[in-house]
C-alpha cells in the first residue's frame, strides 16, 4: 500500500450542464446541495497533512459551487501540493472569475477546461447547445487574464469529434494555452443511455498516427501542448509496463464522502465510506484491507488475459488500466475498453 499521491475531490455533484457522457451523472444545480466549505477545506488540510503530491477539485461543475474561491485558495494555500488542478467546464468564468484566480498564487495551479472539439458542432453536440461559444469565451478570458499559461484542455475522444484533435492543438496554440490532454471516452454514467456518442476507431487512431509522421507543423504543435493517448503509445511501445496498478496512490472522494481507490474504480466493494464525516486517516485505514488486495489482483490478471497472449504491445499494455475495464465492463479480470485502439498503434509501422 502506498499513501495518497493524486487525490480528485469532488465538490458538488451539481452542474449548469447536462452532458451525455457526465460520468458521475451530474445533476442541475439547484437540486443538489454542494458539499460544505468546512468539509472540503478540512480533508484538503489532511491530505496536506498525508504529504499528497496533487489535488484535482471536481465536479459535477465546481464554480457553480458558492465557495469556490475559498476552497482554491485553501488548497493553494498548501506549498506540500506540487499541483492544484480546477476542473470545469469553463461556461460560468467572467470577469469577477478571472480577478479571483489571478489574485490566488500557487506555482502549480492548473485550471483544466472540458472542450470536447475545435467548434460547435461536435462540442455541443454532447454539451448542450450553445456551450461551445461560452466555453470558448471563457478560454478567452483565461487568456486575457495572464492565466493562459495555467490554462489546460481536456478532449474526451468519440467517434464524431476524433478529427478535431489537430485544429483544437492550433486552437490551443493561438490563444497561447499551457496544453491539451485527451482521455478516450469510457461507457459509464449518461454514456451508457446515450445512442449520440461512441469511442473513436482504430482506423482513426491510425490517421492520427500518420498526421504525426507525415505533418511537421502538427507533429511540432504536438510536442509543445499535446498529451494524446494515441501518440505516447507509439512512442513507448517499445518500453515494457513493470509497475502494477498505482490506483491506490489516486484516491477518489465523491460528493457523498465516499472514497474510492480511483476515479476510473467507482466499484461498490472498492468503496469506504464516511469521508465527510469522519477524519481521513481514519477512512485510509479502514480501505487497507479492501484495497490492499488490488495490486496482486492487478499482477493476477495480468498473467491470465488471454487476448494478451500474442499481442505485439503485451509488454508495454499488460491489459491496459484494470479501473477502465472494470467501468466498462464491470470486469475486473478482463482487458481494458481500449485493447483494438491500443492493437491497431502497436501494429502501425512507419511509412516511408
Amino acid at each position: 500500500m502506498r499513501p495518497p499521491k493524486i487525490v480528485t475531490l469532488t465538490m458538488t455533484n451539481g452542474c449548469n450542464l447536462e452532458c451525455s457522457h457526465c460520468w458521475p451523472e451530474s445533476r442541475s444545480v439547484q437540486s443538489v446541495h454542494p458539499v460544505s466549505a468546512q468539509t472540503l477545506k478540512r480533508l484538503i488540510h489532511e491530505l496536506a497533512d498525508m504529504h499528497a503530491e496533487e489535488i484535482c477539485l471536481t465536479g459535477g461543475e465546481p464554480l457553480s459551487h458558492p465557495d469556490w474561491h475559498d476552497i482554491l485558495s485553501c488548497a493553494c494555500g498548501h506549498p506540500e501540493f506540487k499541483r492544484v488542478m480546477l476542473q470545469t467546464n469553463a461556461t460560468l468564468i467572467d470577469d469577477i472569475t478571472i480577478q479571483k484566480l489571478g489574485a490566488i498564487q500557487h506555482r502549480g495551479l492548473v485550471v483544466q477546461v472540458s472542450l470536447e472539439g475545435a467548434g460547435s458542432t461536435t462540442h455541443d453536440q454532447v454539451r448542450g447547445q450553445g456551450s461551445f461559444d461560452a466555453a470558448f469565451r471563457g478560454l478567452r478570458l483565461l487568456s486575457e487574464g495572464g492565466l493562459g499559461q495555467q490554462t489546460q484542455v481536456a478532449f474526451t475522444e468519440m467517434q464524431h469529434n476524433f478529427t478535431d484533435l489537430p485544429r483544437l492543438l492550433e486552437l490551443a496554440d493561438d490563444l497561447g494555452l499551457g496544453g491539451v490532454v485527451s482521455g478516450t471516452l469510457v461507457f459509464q454514467g449518461r454514456a451508457k443511455k446515450s445512442i449520440q456518442i461512441a469511442p473513436p476507431t482504430p482506423s482513426q487512431y491510425e490517421h492520427l498516427l500518420s498526421l504525426y509522421q507525415s505533418d511537421p507543423v502538427f507533429r511540432s504543435r504536438y510536442e509543445r501542448l499535446g498529451n494524446i493517448a494515441a501518440l505516447e503509445w507509439f512512442k513507448g511501445r517499445t518500453h515494457p509496463f513493470a509497475q502494477s496498478c498505482i490506483c491506490i496512490e489516486t484516491p477518489y472522494i465523491d460528493a457523498e464522502g465516499k472514497i474510492y481507490p480511483c476515479h476510473y474504480m467507482p466499484a461498490p466493494e472498492f468503496a469506504v465510506h464516511g469521508a465527510h464525516d469522519r477524519s481521513l486517516e481514519a477512512v485510509m485505514l479502514a480501505s487497507l484491507e479492501l484495497w490492499s488486495r488490488l495490486p496482486e489482483m492487478d499482477r493476477r490478471r495480468r498473467g491470465e488475459l488471454k487476448p494478451c497472449k500474442t499481442c505485439p504491445g503485451k509488454e508495454h499494455c499488460a491489459g491496459g488500466c484494470m479501473g477502465r475495464a472494470y467501468a466498462a465492463s464491470g470486469d475486473f479480470a478482463s482487458v481494458e475498453d481500449r485493447c483494438s485502439l491500443r492493437k491497431a498503434v502497436y501494429t502501425w509501422n512507419r511509412r516511408p
